[in-house]
């Protein structure tokens, strides 16, 4: 959920079979084609995550009048990564006058996390790819965080060696055994295997183009993208047509395009704008004092190590359980922000003469007045793409599970597969484990996605976890300890045909006042760098408008 994975579109590589056991076992192309009996035990675990219910109270407008009332420069609504970051920049500039209000009884957002005995695991965003040298401010903070040592002679920075994902890294299911890496690379046939090295080529030639405005024509952060319209135009078709247009018809290379949309978007590539696409594969280019393209960043618990660390930083300045009803300027030009415990019930005010709001951009219509008596037409084009996430706890792995990787994806089944949260231990024996499984809620719309996902049980998501496993590990049922479920949503901004370069998002930029807007969605792209983008963009504008000079941390900190 945060980025292409380590082979990208590597054609030529090594081919390992990993985990013979699975063909000893007989598995194979039937698994994909004949539905897989029920696992009947009852299987330990339970619903987590957002919480929906409370979320819809916005719609309703039932609240408690505010018994309290305080006083603040400056509010954060959300506790996602923009809301963190933008609360990490003001910090940076000395300012220390803000409060960060969130929904839920954590922060994090979908780059949450959680812990049981067995170890710590993600909840959604689980990586960071090396961030390139656009991410001025991720280096800055990978800096403080120690993420980053130090640079080299050549000016590459030094990364934590236990946060570099270890080999084995990713793996395949595919003709019944298991291959190195996740672009389909054995027994293609050579029309297939042309049809990758044409689209490796293609890919390569725009990471390194430039546009009329002299501007990297895919980078991230996304505004630092060139606009020429050669380049911006991709937005107006789908990928699956950009690969038409190039021919490129190989069936294995399709579903290679059609997994990464699905893994980093959470829409089918006809779904999914051609420039979104593309920037899945050219904005990619961070390089690492000692490691090879493609390297990625992760922790047991995922991106909730980041958010663990900023949550730290941010101590005394961050409550949980506070529901933002209503933001509404005052006569004096300052705004009051009511929010509500939805467990007390208790209502408060907090008066500040700025708000950032960090909360998805959909939801400020229910919350702040002015947006409310406008209902601007341009927050129609804003969708989310909604996922499930499971994770499982094994007692201990079975025998057709093989070399574990980090990453391991099923050619077959519906899911992206499963992430190892104990990849990056340092402990060699095949032991307990956790492994977390991410499922894109892809065959219809996203809101009837969210109204079936919705009234589905523990015990059915449970059945479908199971039957997907199955396909790449029969022998796994009876080891299950306990799966855990997480419905996100809207659990990240859709880059569908349009939406990139088009009005809307441009629109759905602009400040209102004094309250800035922060999040992801803002750039239509759910990748922890944007989001962290606009936190701290936001906070800048914040301050600008409270007159605070700027203290700039453009710098590397590190020599």
């Amino acid at each position: 959920m945060n980025g292409p994975k380590l082979t990208k579109f590597k054609i030529s590589r090594r081919k390992m079979v990993l985990g013979s056991a699975a063909i000893a076992m007989g598995l194979g192309l039937k698994y994909a084609k004949t539905l897989l009996p029920a696992y009947k035990s009852l299987i330990p675990g339970k619903m987590v995550g957002p919480q929906f219910k409370i979320g819809h109270l916005l719609r309703l407008g039932a609240f408690n009048r505010p018994k309290q009332t305080e006083t603040r420069e400056t509010v954060i609504i959300g506790g996602g990564i923009a809301g963190l970051a933008a609360g990490w920049r003001l910090q940076k500039n000395n300012f220390e006058d803000f409060t960060i209000l969130e929904l839920e009884s954590a922060v994090g957002g979908n780059s949450s996390s959680s812990k049981n005995s067995t170890s710590a695991y993600p909840w959604g965003a689980h990586y960071v790819p090396l961030p390139s040298s656009d991410a001025t401010y991720v280096h800055l903070l990978f800096e403080e965080l120690g993420i980053i040592k130090k640079y080299d002679g050549q000016g590459l920075p030094v990364f934590d060696e236990f946060a570099v994902v270890s080999d084995p890294h990713e793996r395949l299911y595919i003709h019944g055994r298991w291959q190195e890496g996740v672009l389909p690379d054995s027994g293609l046939g050579v029309a297939n295997s042309e049809d990758f090295k044409k689209f490796k080529k293609i890919m390569a030639e725009f990471a390194t183009a430039l546009g009329k405005d002299g501007k990297p024509a895919f980078t991230i952060p996304l505004e630092k993208s060139s606009t020429d319209p050669k380049f911006t135009r991709l937005d107006q078709i789908s990928f699956k047509d950009f690969l038409d247009s190039k021919n490129l018809s190989s069936k294995y290379l399709r579903w290679y395009a059609n997994y990464c949309c699905r893994d980093d978007f959470g829409l089918t590539y006809d779904q999914t704008s051609a420039w979104a696409g593309i920037h899945y594969f050219a904005s990619r280019t961070g390089k690492g004092s000692g490691l090879e393209d493609g390297s990625l960043l992760t922790w047991p618990e995922g991106n909730g190590h980041i958010v663990n660390a900023l949550k730290e930083k941010l101590s005394g300045k961050i409550r949980t359980n506070s529901l933002v009803s209503s933001v509404s300027k005052l006569k004096d030009g300052r705004y009051s922000v009511v929010y509500s415990n939805p467990v007390t019930g208790g209502s408060k005010r907090i008066i500040s003469n700025s708000v950032i709001y960090s909360a998805p951009r959909f939801t400020a219509p229910y919350v702040i007045d002015e947006l409310n008596k406008k209902k601007p037409s341009y927050l129609k084009s804003f969708q989310y793409a909604p996922w499930m996430v499971a994770n499982i706890t094994l007692s201990k792995r079975p025998a057709s599970m093989g070399t574990l990787c980090w990453d391991n994806v099923n050619f077959y089944g519906k899911s992206l597969g499963y992430v190892n949260a104990n990849h990056q231990s340092l402990e060699s024996h095949p032991g307990a484990t956790v492994l977390t499984f991410y499922l894109p809620l892809t065959e219809l719309s996203p809101i009837k996605e969210r109204q079936r996902a919705m009234v589905k049980t523990h015990a059915e998501w449970s059945q479908l976890v199971v039957n997907e496993m199955k396909i790449m590990h029969p022998d796994i049922a009876p080891l299950i300890e306990n799966i855990d479920i997480n419905l996100w949503g809207h659990g990240m901004i859709a880059p569908q045909v349009g939406f990139i370069w088009g009005k809307d998002r441009q629109q759905a930029l602009n400040p209102i006042g004094g309250i800035f807007f922060a999040h992801s969605d803002m750039s239509g792209l759910s990748l922890f760098e944007e989001a962290f983008y606009r936190g701290v963009v936001a906070a800048e504008a914040s301050l600008s408008h409270l007159n605070r000079p700027l203290i700039q941390i453009d710098k590397r900190g590190l020599s």
